[in-house]
């Protein structure tokens, strides 16, 4: 059983005094440092764990200039998390990998204009090592503002080509979004299908214009009664396909650019009386699970590896974060990132 001093919180000095080194030595063992010999540091572990000593983590932070936080930051509306399992996986990924290395993250949403003051008080305020930050639209400042507080981040999604900020700039991680999109546009004129439309994701987020530009690669004259925009919901994508059905009632397939949409577009079809895939052939991208094993039918889809994807953000952060601070001329030298993505192949398609 652990021995605890009575009626004092073990201090630096006791844990030095048990493990008969100095306080300094006691310090580097318990910041990580490698430069003490094996058998010392486990002699000063022993003594941690028999007095119940917790470093004083305001302390610890004077000393070591971190404070083992990460913000993670979303500009969704914050009741996308419980209803998206895309969010699930990828907090999900973040969260492990973030533990792993010690840190814990800090979740915040910015919803509507009046959060980025807010938001970028916190981040600007010496609370956290450093940001991750996905779901960024077009015109979001947040990367600049990032950039000029010289906090390390890491993005969840490349750039919006034409916004200003720049691939070369920003780390980020990504998936193949548009090699995706062609593989599974391809898969349906595989099958005869020749009236092939589209439901996209809001066409000011890169993944959303990615996954649209890989579905023209394959259909180049496209006309726009095939298309539809809609916001990565399940109600999005029923409207979408309420709205494909009316411009064009001809379709025989549709790609839509989220399994959550496709899920929508499924229910959408099932009302009009359409048969999928006998009248209509359905490809979905993420490949959540949840998701594309429960719908009816089970549906074909992209799969993009998004707790992977979520623990890479959060391991090229932590890798960078655990060194001594970059130069700023080197502040963003850290490479991005594409992941593949592959079709599934179940029921819909």
């Amino acid at each position: 059983m652990a021995e605890r001093l009575i009626g004092q919180r073990p201090t630096l000095e006791d844990v030095a005094r048990r493990a008969e080194v100095s306080k300094s030595t006691v310090s580097r063992v318990i910041n990580g440092e490698p430069r003490v010999r094996a058998a010392v540091a486990e002699r000063i572990r022993e003594a941690v764990a028999e007095l119940g000593y917790v470093p004083n983590q305001a302390a610890r932070s004077l000393v070591t200039r971190r404070n083992d936080a990460v913000a993670v930051v979303v500009t969704e509306p914050q009741n996308r998390l419980f209803v998206d399992p895309y969010f699930d996986c990828l907090l999900r990924g973040i969260r492990h990998e973030l533990v792993q290395h010690g840190a814990q993250p800090v979740l915040l949403f910015i919803e509507e204009q009046e959060d980025y003051p807010r938001v970028c008080n916190f981040l600007g305020g010496g609370h956290v090592d450093g940001a991750l930050l996905f779901s960024l639209r077009a015109d979001d400042p947040l990367p600049d503002l990032v950039e000029q507080m010289g906090l390390p981040a890491v993005f969840g999604g490349r750039p919006v080509p034409g916004s200003g900020h720049r691939s070369d700039v920003y780390t980020y991680v990504d998936a193949d979004n548009r090699g995706g999109a062609r593989e599974a546009v391809r898969h349906l004129v595989s099958l005869g299908r020749r009236r092939i439309a589209t439901i996209t994701g809001p066409l000011d987020q890169a993944s959303a214009m990615d996954r649209l530009d890989g579905y023209r690669d394959v259909l180049l004259d496209t006309p726009p009664q095939l298309l539809a925009e809609a916001d990565f919901t399940l109600q999005g994508g029923a409207d979408a396909m309420a709205l494909l059905l009316d411009q064009a009632p001809d379709l025989d397939a549709v790609f839509v650019a989220s399994d959550l949409m496709a899920s929508g577009a499924l229910r959408i079809l099932r009302e009009r009386g359409r048969t999928v895939p006998g009248d209509v052939a359905v490809v979905g991208f993420d490949d959540l699970t949840p998701i594309a094993e429960a719908t009816e039918p089970p549906l074909t889809t992209v799969r993009q590896d998004i707790e992977g994807m979520g623990r890479l953000m959060a391991r090229l952060l932590c890798d960078r974060t655990s060194h001594q601070p970059l130069r700023k001329d080197r502040a963003h030298s850290l490479p991005s990132v594409i992941t593949p993505t592959h079709l599934v192949i179940r029921d819909s398609a």
